[in-house]
């Protein structure tokens, strides 16, 4: 199985009266999510699964990618990184999955997934980290296919 990782690109600060949920990209960051976006639509197989949190800024940066994706309310800010290997189905699911999410529970994440522990790794706002695991019943089958930042992708 492949899981791929995508936090969101760049957006507003707070405001008051709103909730978090309703925060939207900010210019750089639909930048961002579009280069982001074409580089792994480029890489992803065509069965890759997108889920995606329910946030407004999760959902315009999966928007980019310009695939169906299904919003996922196990993935929303404040997610425990168990929930989202949980929704993914990892490593039982058949096909690639690329979650869409937040930090700092996609580094937890990643974290749990290279060591078997609970640390806060950080990722970059748009990145996007790929884990392969070629056996389900194997741990020591998982490798990171590569790890992706929105300002390296080619403009």
């Amino acid at each position: 199985m492949d899981l791929i990782l995508w936090r969101h690109a760049e957006a507003e600060d707070p405001q008051p009266g709103t909730s978090d949920l309703e925060r939207a990209l900010t210019g750089k960051g639909q930048k961002q999510a579009r280069r982001m976006g074409q580089w792994l639509g480029s890489q992803l197989p065509d069965s890759c699964k997108v889920l995606v949190s329910p946030a407004i800024r999760t959902l315009q940066t999966a928007e980019a990618l310009g695939r169906k994706y299904r919003i996922h309310n196990d993935l929303a800010p404040g997610a425990d990184p168990v929930d989202i290997l949980k929704a993914a189905n990892w490593p039982g699911n058949k096909d690639s999955v690329l979650v869409v999410g937040h930090q700092p529970t996609l580094g937890q994440v990643a974290a749990l997934l290279m060591t078997g522990d609970d640390m806060d790794w950080e990722m970059r706002k748009a990145s996007a980290w790929w884990f392969c695991q070629r056996d389900a019943g194997d741990p020591a089958s998982l490798y990171l296919k590569a790890v992706m930042a929105a300002d390296l992708v080619m403009k």
